[in-house]
């Protein structure tokens, strides 16, 4: 048996029901939706910025 048998298992989040939601209420859902992938592709970005400094610095010459 392994550790990772003992931790709980993270389940997925439940979908929010569109359905309930008029346009402008979608709209704003969508931009935020937006939003938040932006903030991910930054962190991405500065995540592989960082590892790209790191393999520079211990790059043999």
């Amino acid at each position: 048996m392994s550790f990772d048998d003992l931790e709980p298992r993270k389940a997925k989040p439940a979908l929010k029901d569109l359905g309930a939601l008029g346009v402008a209420e979608l709209q704003d859902y969508i931009a935020g939706l937006e939003a938040e992938i932006a903030r991910a592709r930054a962190a991405i970005s500065a995540k592989e910025a960082q590892k790209n400094a790191a393999e520079a610095f211990f790059k043999k010459p």
